[in-house]
Parts: structure tokens; sequence; C-alpha cells
């Protein structure tokens, strides 16, 4: 709270001990509903360009200041998918970075297999429960948080979170449980 009031005051500093705390979390959100590593860090450091351009407009509700700015990041992956240069993009494949250690094939290859088949199984979700799992397994809010970015009381995202983990339960294949 004191980090953000003193962003609000035009404390660059504080704004950017707010980028270091919560920038993971964001891309991690925009990663996962983009797929692409470009696109996600171009989304993540717009959020923190809006975030920082309307920070006067934060005020403390019971609500997280993480919340907000997936809020912002869940705004922008709907602009981004919406826009026509979404559908003119033509990806290309991620190179390794330099501190990067390449794995052995076989791990890849089963790494690869069993991510595959939990993201199926969670696009197979409704749009509802993706989001709901998506905020609380990937990006690792409570109960209370996600319920705020979702604008839904704390009882109905336990009912949805226990609904979403029962139909992956039923939709994952044995050797992937």
């Amino acid at each position: 709270m004191d980090l953000v009031e003193r962003a609000q005051a035009g404390e660059a500093d504080a704004f950017g001990r707010l980028y270091d705390q919560y920038s993971d979390t964001v891309y991690r959100y925009i990663y996962y509903r983009v797929g692409g590593k470009a696109t996600a860090e171009d989304l993540t450091s717009e959020t923190f360009l809006r975030a920082l351009r309307r920070i006067g407009t934060f005020t403390w509700q019971g609500r997280d200041f993480g919340a907000w700015l997936v809020t912002i990041a869940r705004n922008l992956v709907a602009d981004h998918f919406k826009s026509s240069r979404f559908r003119l993009e033509i990806t290309t494949g991620e190179m390794l970075d330099a501190n990067e250690v390449e794995r052995s094939p076989e791990d890849s290859v089963l790494e690869s297999l069993s991510n595959a088949a939990l993201l199926d199984a969670v696009r197979r979700l409704n749009p509802q429960q993706q989001e709901c799992v998506t905020l609380r397994f990937l990006q690792g809010l409570s109960v209370a948080e996600t319920a705020r970015v979702m604008g839904k009381n704390e009882g109905a995202i336990k009912t949805l979170q226990y609904r979403a983990v029962r139909t992956l339960a039923r939709l994952l294949p044995d050797d992937a449980r």
C-alpha cells in the first residue's frame, strides 16, 4: 500500500518496485492467454505503461494492486484478439537465450506431451472455468483476488474452481493425471 501511495505521489522508484513485484504475475497471465513470448512481453509492458498513466485513479477498495494490474492485462489481451493486427500476425520460432541450457530431446517431448494434454483439457473448459483455473493455478491468485478480478463473490469462485478441476480430471488422459 505504501509503494502504491508513493508511486501515486510521483516517486519513480516506488513504481519500479511495484513493477519488480508484479511483472512476473502479469507476464505469466498474458503469456498463457496469447501463447507467444514477444506478444506477451509487448502486452506486459503496455500493461505497466497504462498502469503508470492511471496510477492516480487506483483506489483501495479491499482490492490488491496486482488484481488491478491483471484486470488491465485482461483488457489488453481482449483488445489484442479483437484487433485485425492479431489476425495478420505470423509467429516465428523462439530463439534460446544465451544463458539457457537445452534439455534432452526425451525430456522436451515428455514435458511437451503433458503440457499439451493439460492445455488441451483447459481449453475445453468453458471460458469462466478457463479464467478461474488460469488465475488460481497459473497466476497463483487467492480465491478473494480471483473473485475481484472476475467480478464474482468468493463462493462462486470456489464452486467454479471445484467444477473446473472435476472437469479437468475427466478430460485428462489417465497417464497425464
